[in-house]
């Protein structure tokens, strides 16, 4: 029983994580300039950042404000998913546009995307192209990438989005749950913490958590002028989820759904998506079923 016991309390209680305290760029402390990843445990000075070229312009404000809403900002490590491939991982992603001619670097038209995932499909030992529903479920997802609606997804999304795939489809569950920061942890908690009253929530609350990570902060929100990723449990009153009521209905389940998460199920199934949600893009780099 005691072990029992011990188990429960360490999948129950929730790390609290500290910031560093120095600069990750210069390792200088300075505390009325340093700003946070929402990710990682990395802090920033802005003119570090600027030398560096991770931020240009006038972006530095639009960081700066980013960083410290209750959204956050993705550091340049957490927001490229690119990062979080192996070697071989990368190599085979690489392979795959070489073979399905995507030019790196380009943007991709609608056109450019589905004739992209015939040819990747057809890869391997299959001759078979996507089917009708797989080709409308690729052209929701290239919406998702292009929520501006300008026509086009930015190659930085379309990688985003092609390393995702590959990390679901190559990796292990735990492999993927290994990736997640303690910050990633903690907000995913207080997600399954506020969706239910117990130790369980229902399936269509799982899933509701899953579209959860993309509510898009609207532009006249006072606290934040950028549109960027929510990370974590939204009030009910709040502008993203009042938006988002229509898109909550598709995802209530039939009356005959009976499944309930518990926490560990509820973090292998969100753990894609969570990993997701990093970039500070507005597009949703794997839209949930639904």
């Amino acid at each position: 029983m005691g072990v029992l016991m011990s188990k429960r309390q360490t999948v129950e209680q929730v790390q609290k994580v500290v910031n560093d305290e120095m600069c990750d760029v210069c390792e200088v402390w300075t505390a009325e300039s340093l700003f946070p990843c929402r990710v990682c445990t990395r802090v920033f000075h802005d003119g570090c950042l600027r030398r560096m070229g991770y931020i240009q312009g006038d972006s530095a404000a639009e960081v700066i404000e980013m960083a410290h809403t209750e959204t956050g900002w993705s550091c340049h490590y957490c927001d490229n998913l690119n990062l979080l491939l192996t070697e071989e991982e990368m190599y085979s992603l690489t392979e795959t546009f070489q073979q399905c001619k995507v030019i790196p670097d380009c943007s991709l038209t609608l056109e450019d995307f589905l004739r992209y995932r015939h040819q990747a499909a057809k890869r391997g030992d299959s001759d078979r192209a996507l089917s009708e529903e797989q080709e409308e479920q690729a052209a929701r997802q290239f919406a998702a990438l292009d929520p501006e609606h300008r026509g086009h997804i930015e190659w930085p999304d379309f990688l985003s989005h092609e390393s995702l795939l590959l990390l679901q489809q190559l990796r292990p569950q735990n492999s993927l749950l290994r990736l997640l920061t303690v910050k990633e942890r903690e907000r995913a908690r207080a997600t399954f913490l506020a969706q239910g009253n117990g130790s369980t929530i229902s399936e269509a609350e799982c899933r509701h958590a899953q579209h959860s990570w993309f509510r898009k902060s609207l532009p006249e929100t006072p606290s934040c002028s950028v549109s960027v990723s929510h990370v974590g449990p939204i009030a009910d009153s709040s502008p993203a989820s009042i938006s988002s009521k229509n898109q909550d209905k598709v995802l209530l389940p039939t009356e005959h759904e009976s499944r309930f998460v518990d926490w560990p199920a509820f973090l292998r199934e969100n753990v894609i998506y969570i990993l997701a949600a990093r970039p500070n893009s507005a597009a949703i780099h794997l839209k949930p079923p639904g």
